[in-house]
């Protein structure tokens, strides 16, 4: 099941970004953010939701405006899956159910702007999923075991072009 997460699950939540970002091999974020300046990033956008089953929270998402002003109608999303829930599907779900929820919000397009080039997981479901790599961004990131890796602009249009 995934839905909206609300406060009461934010402390469930921590954990799993918690490992991720101390790992320092997908995120861009500082990998000694503190608890609450975590929640904060993942939790102060348009929308955060969980995925859980019987155990609990396995995964999370975020739904957040990419550029103010004339860029608010394209989205960005980040996505988590507990080590244990792994490769079993989930980060597929989540997209899709980012992508429903991101259209009922009115969003137009959704953009990755940072997906490493060493994350091949994420890169080859996003372009199952339909998004297209739309830029390059060389030597973007410092990745603690494989060095200086490109990062991936992607984007996949919700709606039709031009509307509004």
């Amino acid at each position: 099941m995934i839905r909206k997460a609300d406060a009461a699950d934010f402390d469930r939540i921590w954990p799993i970004l918690r490992d991720v970002f101390r790992a320092g091999d997908t995120y861009a974020v500082d990998p000694d953010i503190g608890k609450d300046d975590a929640l904060a990033y993942w939790t102060g956008g348009a929308g955060c939701y969980v995925a859980e089953d019987d155990t609990g929270i396995i995964g999370t998402y975020y739904i957040k405006t990419n550029q103010p002003g004339g860029g608010a109608h394209i989205c960005n999303c980040g996505y988590i899956v507990a080590p244990a829930a792994r490769g079993q599907g989930l980060a597929a779900q989540m997209c899709v159910h980012s992508q429903e929820q991101a259209r009922a919000l009115g969003y137009h397009a959704m953009q990755f702007n940072f997906v490493l080039a060493s994350n091949v997981g994420a890169v080859g479901l996003w372009h199952r999923l339909g998004f297209a790599t739309v830029g390059t961004i060389p030597d973007a990131f410092a990745h603690p075991l494989q060095g200086m890796v490109d990062a991936y602009v992607m984007h996949k249009r919700l709606i039709g072009a031009g509307r509004r």
